[in-house]
């Protein structure tokens, strides 16, 4: 059993997203004994954290670029594990970490991006 854990935080400042950080975790629990393959569980965790920090535009840029780069690197390393498996259970955790409520925009952008990776995985699969 693979368990690939899939952490995103996403940090909003008056209603816009500044940041989005992705770490991913795979870790191999068992082997599956005669099952006819590999089981893969992907559980996938937003974090969103709104709060005061303050971000220069310049660091805002830096941090997006690097998201970027993060996010396919985790689409890829999640593609790999998953291609060899045959059944893929998925746990989507919506955690929300904020002193002042959410604009329903910011948390609809940041289902969906969790939901296109998860529709990829499955894609793949079929």
């Amino acid at each position: 059993v693979v368990v690939v854990v899939e952490v995103v935080v996403v940090v909003v400042v008056a209603g816009e997203i500044v940041l989005i950080v992705v770490v991913v975790t795979v870790v191999v629990v068992a082997v599956v004994v005669g099952g006819g393959g590999g089981r893969v569980i992907v559980i996938v965790v937003v974090v969103v954290v709104d709060t005061a920090l303050c971000l220069s535009r310049a660091a805002t840029a830096a941090a997006a670029a690097a998201a970027v780069v993060v996010v396919v690197v985790v689409v890829v390393v999640v593609v790999v594990v998953v291609v060899v498996a045959i059944e893929v259970m998925v746990v989507v955790l919506l955690v929300v970490v904020a002193e002042v409520a959410l604009e329903v925009v910011v948390v609809v952008v940041v289902v969906v991006v969790v939901v296109v990776v998860v529709v990829v995985i499955v894609v793949i699969l079929k």
